[in-house]
Order: C-alpha cells, then structure tokens, then sequence
C-alpha cells in the first residue's frame, strides 16, 4: 500500500495554488484574459468561415458525443482488463469505481471556488453561437463554467492511469484529455482558463491526496473485502 508521499504532494499542491492565483489574483486576470479572448476568438471566427469545421463543433459538443470520451477512456482500461487475471480484473473495475468517488468529491470541492465565471459565448457580444448557426442539439454556453467538470474528470483519470497502470498508459491518457477536452473550448461552452487553471488546478490540489497516500489503495482493497463476488483478493 503507498505511504504517504508528503513532499510530492506538497509540491504538486503549490503548483496548482500557483497555478491558480496567477488567474484569479490579477485585476481582469492578467495576461490570461488576453490569452482566453484571442482563443475565443480564433475558433468563433473559424465557425463562419468554414461550414464543415461548424458542423464539426456543434457535433462533438452535443451530449451524445460525450459517449466518445468514455468509450476512450473505457477502451484504454480493457486493454489492461484482457491483460488481468480474474482477480485482477474485479480489483481493476474497483478501482474504476474509486476513481469515479474521487471525482465526485473533488469536484464538489472544486465548486467551492469563490468564483462566479460564465462562458465566453455569454460574456462576448457580437458573436456567433453555434446553436443559432444550426438547428441542430450542442452545448454551445454554460452559466456556471468554472473549473470546467470534464475537463476535471479527465485529468482526475490520468492522474489514475500513471498512478495505477504508468506512463505509456498516462501518455495516451493525457492525448484522450486534449482532445475530447478541444471541443468545449472551441464552442465557448469554456474558456481555455476554465480547463487549464480551474480544472487542472482543482486535479493538482485535490487528487495527490488521494493517489499519494494510502486512500485509494484503502478504498479498493475494502471495497474488494466487501463486495459481493467471486475473486477477491486480499491485496
């Protein structure tokens, strides 16, 4: 079971309030804000200057495309699945569960930010929204988009991936993460802040203490002792 790794955790825990401080201590947050607009912009405009990249983001931001960042993420974890023995493969999909308690809380937590922030698409004037462009069913603004939750639940799964499975699974962990995050931000349902201040942020604070200390061993190995099922393990 891990130790309690204090100084990574610390560190990463400065890292994150760093990371996040830089943005929200600034008066109109800084150079941050420049870099938020002139992204906004950059895909708002493409929106009308290409029919094929418009259909392109309305569909990877309607709801049903959300099924693809799961199926990623659920194709990298039965690779490791078929690779398991029985009793591997229960501990294996503990540990999906795990993942996703720690998710849940730490996104709580991250909703605890003092931050009233809406998206892009709501802040601007003079823009173009793709659900006006189209008659066709996206996600396109948000009223509450800070820190963004699937950027969130993304980064809180590759944090697991190098935790439990190492860095070629982190790798393309961390390729899955840039991609289905992509679409939020060039729709403006987020700003670029939203995923790589609020939700990487949150991830730095929030998950070192649950991956750098004995919890998520913990948790899975009792939920493995309690369980109904056959192939339990006791480590």
């Amino acid at each position: 079971m891990m130790k309690i790794r204090l100084v990574p955790i610390l560190l990463l825990n400065a890292l994150g309030l760093t990371l996040f401080f830089s943005w929200y201590l600034p008066e109109n947050h800084g150079f941050w804000f420049t870099l938020d607009a002139g992204i906004f912009h950059f895909f708002n405009a493409a929106l009308v200057k290409s029919h094929v990249f418009l259909v392109l983001v309305a569909i990877t931001n309607n709801r049903i495309f959300d099924g693809v960042s799961l199926l990623a993420m659920g194709s990298l974890l039965s690779w490791f699945w078929r690779q398991e023995t029985p009793a591997g493969r229960r501990r294996l999909v503990i540990m999906g569960v795990v993942m996703l308690l720690s998710a849940a809380v730490i996104n709580q937590l991250g909703h605890l930010i003092p931050v009233a922030h809406t998206s892009p698409t709501l802040y601007f004037t003079d823009i173009h929204r793709v659900s006006e462009l189209l008659h066709f069913p996206t996600k396109d603004a948000s009223k509450d988009s800070f820190p963004g939750d699937h950027g969130l639940m993304l980064f809180i799964f590759t944090g697991f991936m190098l935790r439990y499975f190492g860095q070629r699974a982190f790798f393309i962990a961390v390729l899955i993460s840039v991609i289905c995050i992509l679409p939020r931000i060039m729709i403006g349902a987020h700003w670029f802040t939203d995923v790589y201040v609020g939700s990487l942020s949150t991830a730095l604070v929030g998950l070192p203490w649950v991956l750098l200390t004995p919890l998520s061993d913990g948790l899975i190995k009792a939920l493995n002792r309690t369980l109904p099922g056959k192939n339990k393990t006791s480590s």
